[in-house]
C-alpha cells in the first residue's frame, strides 16, 4: 500500500480537531447521485457574525472505461471551475489533473496541472501554477515499516526563489500516530493520535514559532455513542472549548450542533453557536 501525500501526514489527528465543528456557521449540504453515475454535490452556508451567505454546486462524472474524472463547480462569487482528471491510463499509479477556474465578471482566470504518482513506498506529487510565475509545487514522502518521511516545496519560476521548505517525519501503527513537522525553519509542530477504544478517538496538538515564546496546545477526542450519534470535544491553552454533538436521524440526514466558549471570559459572552444539516440520496 503506498504512503499518503505529504498533504494528508498527520490527518488522523487533524480530524479529531476540524471535522464535526462549524463555529458561527449554518450550513446545508446535499449530495446526490444519479442512474447515469453523475454526483450532485450542493451547499450554503450562512456566517451568523458578518450574515454572509456563500452557495456552491458541484458535478461530477466518472468515466470509468477511460479513467477520467469530469468536474464542473460553481460558487455565488460568480466563480466558475472545471477539473479533468486522467488516473492509471499513462502509466499506473499515475493521475494528471487539469484545474482551471474563470470569473465572468472580472475575467480573472486560474490555471493549474497537477499530477500524482504513487508507488509501494512513495507518493509524490508535482504541481505547475500557471498564474503565479509559475510556481511550482512539490512534495515527496517515502514510507518504510511505519515510518513515514516527507519534504514539501514551492519554487517561483520568476523570481528563482524557493518561497516553501518544509519536511514532516510520521509514524503510523493501526490505532496510533505521530507527527512532527518543520515548516520553513520557522514553524515547529507535532502531534499525536490515539484509537483508545472502537469507540474513542483522541488527539494532541503542538506548535510553536522560532523566536518566540508562545506556545500553541490544544488537547481533543470524540466519542461514539452508537452507530447514529456521537460528541467531540477540544480545548486549547487560550481556553477556548469546542463542543459537538452529531446525530444521524434518518439514513441519508445527519444534524451536527456546535459550540465554543471562551472558558476564560465566560460571564462576558461573545461565545459561539453553530448547526449543519446533511442530505444525501
Amino acid at each position: 500500500m503506498a504512503p499518503p501525500v505529504y498533504a494528508d501526514l498527520g490527518k488522523s489527528a487533524r480530524d479529531v480537531f476540524g471535522k464535526g465543528y462549524h463555529f458561527s456557521l449554518l450550513k446545508l449540504n446535499l449530495k446526490t447521485k444519479t442512474s447515469t453515475g453523475v454526483e450532485f454535490t450542493s451547499g450554503g452556508s450562512s456566517n451568523i457574525d458578518s450574515g454572509k451567505v456563500l452557495g456552491n454546486l458541484e458535478t461530477k462524472y466518472k468515466c470509468a472505461e477511460y479513467g477520467m474524472t469530469f468536474t464542473e463547480k460553481w460558487n455565488t462569487d460568480n466563480t466558475l471551475g472545471t477539473e479533468i482528471t486522467i488516473q492509471d491510463q499513462i502509466a499506473k499509479g499515475l493521475k494528471v489533473t487539469f484545474d482551471s477556474t474563470f470569473s465572468p465578471q472580472t475575467g480573472k482566470k486560474t490555471g493549474l496541472i497537477k499530477t500524482e504518482f504513487k508507488h509501494d513506498t512513495a507518493s509524490i506529487n508535482a504541481d505547475v501554477d500557471l498564474n503565479a510565475g509559475p510556481t511550482i509545487h512539490g512534495s515527496a514522502v517515502c514510507g518504510y515499516q511505519g515510518w513515514l518521511a516527507g519534504y514539501q516545496m514551492s519554487f517561483d519560476a520568476t523570481k528563482s526563489k524557493l518561497t516553501r521548505n518544509n519536511f514532516s517525519i510520521a509514524y503510523v501503527a493501526k490505532d496510533f500516530a505521530l507527527h512532527t513537522n518543520v515548516n520553513d525553519g520557522q514553524e515547529f509542530g507535532g502531534a499525536v493520535f490515539q484509537k483508545v477504544n472502537p469507540n474513542l478517538e483522541t488527539g494532541v496538538q503542538l506548535a510553536w514559532t522560532a523566536g518566540s515564546n508562545a506556545t500553541r496546545f490544544g488537547l481533543g477526542c470524540k466519542y461514539t455513542l452508537d452507530s447514529e450519534s456521537s460528541v467531540r470535544a477540544k480545548i486549547n491553552n487560550a481556553s477556548q472549548l469546542g463542543l459537538s454533538y452529531e446525530q444521524k436521524l434518518r439514513p441519508g440526514v445527519t444534524v451536527t450542533m456546535s459550540s465554543l466558549i471562551d472558558v476564560k471570559n465566560f460571564n462576558q459572552g461573545g461565545h459561539k453557536l453553530g448547526m449543519a444539516l446533511e442530505l444525501e440520496a
